[in-house]
């Protein structure tokens, strides 16, 4: 058995490119970053807090916990809530290069096994005017997203250049290194 430690469309929608049967589960995790926490250890900490939070409830199955932080100058920058804060993130992002941290913790509660990884997406934005960002966000209204935009639409407008191994990492889940780590556990995957 499955389980997505996660209510996240996007990380449905990615998971089930993979062709599994699998569960879904709300992880009900406190997301609050630690004081002095950098962004890579937030990804970390929340992807196994929240495989491990749903895994106590469904004890024999495998459970997929993912975070994703992404990083402006070692301050995390979060999922924005509305369009006022998206505004503020995209212009600091704006001409730079922006870390999307995202980790994975793959976890079985009746014997603790716990297999972690996380991807390194690196992002360098365009200078970005006023206008387009609020074209932008009108258009896509990304409020739900680490750093106020959707790769997979058009978002993909606001960016110069991504460095990344697996381009559904910065989605929201790295399928590449998943399904490496579900066939380690007994998962049959092409």
């Amino acid at each position: 058995m499955l389980v997505l430690a996660s209510t996240s469309r996007y990380r449905r929608e990615l998971l089930n490119r993979l062709g599994l049967k699998f569960d879904v589960a709300r992880p009900d995790v406190d997301e609050t970053p630690l004081a002095g926490e950098r962004p890579l250890d937030q990804a970390e900490r929340l992807a196994e807090a929240k495989a491990h939070a749903v895994g106590k409830r469904f004890r024999q199955a495998w459970v997929i916990g993912s975070d994703q932080v992404a990083e402006l100058h070692g301050q995390a920058l979060g999922q924005p809530g509305g369009f006022e804060q998206a505004a503020v993130q995209l212009a600091a992002a704006s001409g730079r290069r922006v870390q999307f941290h995202t980790a994975v913790c793959l976890y079985r509660h009746s014997d603790r096994q716990t297999l972690r990884f996380c991807d390194l997406t690196l992002v360098q934005f365009r200078t970005l005017s006023n206008a387009e960002i609020e074209r932008y966000l009108h258009a896509e209204q990304p409020y739900d997203c680490a750093g106020s935009f959707k790769a997979e639409g058009l978002g993909i407008c606001l960016f110069e250049a991504i460095e990344s191994r697996d381009p559904t990492a910065l989605i929201g889940l790295p399928l590449i290194a998943l399904a490496r780590e579900l066939r380690q556990v007994g998962f049959t995957l092409p």
